[in-house]
């Protein structure tokens, strides 16, 4: 038989959100190569570590691909008709006993960087009709989602910043030269901010640590973690009260603007340098000098969103871009219009607030979830309504959610927990059942969300790169067959049909905005993406937002009664109260690393420990450490020991552990991932510390102390 030749599949890599190109070279259904595709019209052949580190995921021996059920503790291997059968009787047999609130859904992140699980994947959850209902959007971005909602009308009318076109851009408790990019899809970020500055533009970044983006930034200006609302309150005010508002094209077009600066005018302003750790002079200078430009940006993401005041910070970031015109505006934040357009086509719900309350606490559902830190105490917490299973799809909550060590005590209660995974991880080492999909690379994929949050309107249909052992199914596929089974317990005389991710891409792209029922001159279809494997450039972002709102009005909701009432929470909990002098905990990112899957991949762990605490000089010399040694570490709800790193990149006072570490555990089974354990981060972050309006977890600016381990 003749040797198989050499081929060449070109498709994007799908581990983050910045979706850059790839040429993957292949040969007898092994990967020889992954490199940039130079002619993909996005990212232009630029890539990060981790898109090589898909080959890594692809050859991993710890990857499951045939279920697994534990039998006394142990895992053992069982056929699909079993496992689907015990999957759909335990569930069943759950929610008949105690309800249908007796069972839990948590969906990681890695569910929206795959079409299979976008498009099957909610069809099957709904059919549990449970509320209780979780997810790492409120360890994330629900801020973004849920300020989308209110102001415009739904949920993913989320404005992007036009970084390829602006000339002024502040960023804050971002750092996209790691992240590449986050509700920002934007490949090649260092390239494109570097092009701000040499076209003689400015980026300011405000920060607690001098990040990888702050090393590119003309400036950089050190915040107190959580006190990010102080600074926005300060500068937003300084643009009324020095009549530096112009809200250009926008005006008219708002509802509740007027009202803006008697809401905030009052706020303590001689307070905001002992806050935030940045004087009034230098706040007022850049909002000055923010007004002043004809093309600025405000950006937040993060750092802004992951603390107690999340979604007010959206907020008035929002109504920074709006006050100086740069909402919606060329330079400024506009709305995509993506292939497949979730919001024009009404795939995806425009959200909602407090349509029903958690059981336990009477937590206000958010975007159709209750806020992950909720999880333990659903599960723990006894009477009607208790979570008694969990469904956890493609996502590792012990590690990514506060207070870890809680949520592994509460697992451990379940009567019954599913994992739709390919990893035995510190969160599925508690599964009854796993059942892991194919690989990344070995199924076709479509760009569903991060297209709809790209900083120009591109398209792209990747291929499958591998052929799948027989036997093995993808994300869709075991949706539709726990559907299915699910329907047959319900008696349905309806059983669902199987429409592949594929084909319902094809028919969502034919009714998009470029489609040819739309009547688009050169009408996009799947087989002309299928022609064009390097993808379609549709063209910059051009100002969009007044024609796609959503609103009841047809304008812009600029004081939402939701966040003009927590205004007298920040006031109350910030300004009037007396702030501790304690050491303040942030997380961080590494290159390398997008979530825990990376960690099992030498490639991407190999070198030196990245698992430090950062600190910096003036506090490590005051609790007698240097670089190198151990420390204690501790909060209100745990500790853990870790070595310090000096750095003058910390702001003082402040510590930084990064996420998604904490592998040496009992039960995990990532080989290359325990040998390089750390500590995770998430044992230190408190359940109890949210925003108290939408629920996302507080997961910077944890109060710590350190303390010796000897």
């Amino acid at each position: 038989m003749s040797e198989q030749a050499e081929s060449v599949i070109y498709r994007a890599c799908n581990l983050c959100e910045a979706i850059c190109g790839l040429e993957i070279v292949v040969k007898e259904n092994q990967v020889l190569s992954i490199k940039g595709d130079k002619n993909d019209p996005f990212s232009k052949g630029h890539i990060c570590p981790k898109a090589t580190s898909l080959q890594d995921i692809q050859e991993d021996p710890n990857r499951l691909k045939f279920p697994h059920k534990k039998v006394g503790g142990k895992w053992v291997k069982i056929g699909w008709d079993e496992a689907f059968d015990m999957a759909t009787d335990k569930l069943w047999g759950i929610q008949k006993k105690y309800g249908t609130q007796a069972v839990g859904v948590y969906l990681g992140n890695p569910n929206v960087h795959n079409y299979g699980a976008v498009t099957h994947g909610p069809q099957f959850l709904r059919l549990l009709k449970t509320r209780n209902r979780f997810s790492a959007t409120s360890v994330d971005q629900l801020p973004h989602q849920f300020i989308s909602n209110v102001m415009y009308g739904h949920q993913f009318l989320i404005p992007i910043p036009d970084i390829d076109h602006t000339n002024h851009m502040i960023i804050m408790g971002a750092n996209p030269a790691v992240s590449n990019g986050s509700i920002m899809t934007v490949p090649n970020v260092k390239a494109r901010l570097k092009a701000i500055s040499n076209r003689g533009g400015k980026i300011i970044v405000i920060d607690p640590r001098h990040t990888e983006t702050a090393k590119i930034a003309q400036e950089h200006h050190f915040i107190k973690p959580g006190r990010d609302v102080a600074f926005l309150l300060a500068f937003l005010n300084h643009l009324f009260a020095e009549n530096l508002v112009n809200t250009a094209h926008l005006t008219g077009k708002l509802d509740g603007f007027d009202k803006i600066h008697d809401l905030i005018k009052d706020f303590s302003h001689n307070r905001v340098e002992e806050l935030t750790g940045i004087s009034l002079g230098v706040i007022h200078k850049m909002a000055e000098e923010f007004a002043a430009e004809e093309k600025a940006v405000f950006y937040g993401r993060m750092g802004v969103s992951t603390n107690p005041y999340g979604a007010c910070c959206q907020w008035l970031i929002q109504l920074i871009n709006i006050a100086t015109g740069n909402l919606d505006k060329v330079g400024g934040t506009m709305i995509p219009l993506p292939a497949v357009d979730l919001v024009g086509m009404g795939l995806i719900g425009r959200g909602g607030y407090n349509r029903w309350q958690s059981r336990v606490s009477q937590k206000p559902e958010v975007c159709g979830e209750f806020g992950s830190s909720l999880m333990a105490e659903e599960i723990m917490t006894g009477g009607e309504g208790q979570i008694k299973a969990m469904v956890l799809s493609a996502g590792n909550p012990v590690l990514s959610t506060p207070n870890g060590t809680q949520l592994s005590r509460a697992f451990e209660k379940l009567d019954f927990m599913l994992a739709i995974d390919f990893y035995i991880n510190e969160s599925t080492r508690y599964a009854d059942l796993i059942l892991p999909p194919t690989a990344p690379l070995e199924h076709d994929h479509y760009d569903v969300s991060f297209l709809a949050l790209a900083v120009s309107n591109i398209t792209r249909f990747n291929d499958r790169a591998i052929q799948a052992d027989d036997g093995t199914l993808d994300d869709w596929q075991i949706s539709h067959e726990l559907m299915t089974r699910y329907l047959k317990k319900m008696k349905s005389p309806k059983l669902p049909k199987k429409r592949t991710p594929e084909r319902l891409i094809a028919v969502a792209l034919a009714n998009g905005p470029y489609g040819k029922r739309r009547g688009a001159r050169e009408a996009l279809t799947l087989n002309k993406l299928k022609e064009n494997p390097h993808g379609l450039y549709l063209g910059d972002l051009q100002p969009l937002l007044m024609r796609r709102l959503k609103t009841k009005n047809g304008k812009i909701n600029c004081a939402p009664d939701l966040l003009v009432g927590d205004l007298e929470r920040v006031k109350t909990d910030i300004f009037d109260r007396n702030q501790k002098d304690t050491l303040l905990l942030i997380g961080r990112r590494d290159i390398r690393t997008n979530n825990s899957w990376s960690h099992n991949a030498r490639r991407l762990v190999k070198g030196k420990n990245r698992c430090t605490l950062l600190i910096n000089p003036q506090d490590a010399v005051r609790h007698g450490l240097s670089s190198g040694d151990m420390t204690g570490i501790k909060s209100r709800v745990g500790s853990l020991a870790i070595q310090i790193e000096e750095t003058e990149d910390m702001m003082p006072g402040v510590v930084s552990i990064p996420h998604g570490w904490g592998h040496d555990r009992e039960g995990v089974m990532l080989d290359i991932a325990r040998e390089h354990g750390g500590v995770s981060v998430n044992d230190l972050t408190d359940e109890a510390q949210t925003d108290q309006l939408i629920g996302t977890a507080a997961v910077n600016g944890v109060e710590v102390e350190l303390f010796s381990l000897s």
